[in-house]
């Protein structure tokens, strides 16, 4: 029987250590998500209003992300068929001119922005 290596951490438990470190990659990972999206949004809206949009995610909307990664993530089909479908709304708003796709995104920001609010 091969010589098992000690894992360092919290507890003696190693259980305990798998939750706790589980707890900390998704922390972290919620953190940099939030700041990235809000780098991303203050190239073209303001501080304030790159937060509201933040804030404004429904809890619906993060359900179906949340959800789409974790297909994406789980398989190569997975990530296939999200590829497609991100490619195939791609290609949805460009057929649809700049200008229409702009339209439709502003009014997309500000409702969630007016959500932020309530």
């Amino acid at each position: 029987m091969p010589k098992r290596r000690k894992l360092p951490g919290l507890s003696p438990n190693p259980m305990t250590n798998l939750i706790v470190t589980d707890i900390a990659l998704r922390g972290v990972g919620r953190i940099t998500r939030r700041l990235t999206e809000k780098a991303l949004l203050r190239t073209r809206y303001s501080s304030e209003d790159a937060e509201k949009v933040v804030a404004g995610r429904s809890m619906a909307q993060t359900l179906v992300s949340v959800a789409i990664a974790r297909v994406a993530t789980r398989s190569i089909p997975g990530a296939l068929i999200v590829g497609t479908g991100i490619l195939g709304k791609t290609l949805w708003d460009r057929s649809m001119g700049k200008t229409g796709a702009r339209i439709e995104g502003r009014k997309q920001m500000q409702e969630r922005m007016e959500q932020a609010e309530k």
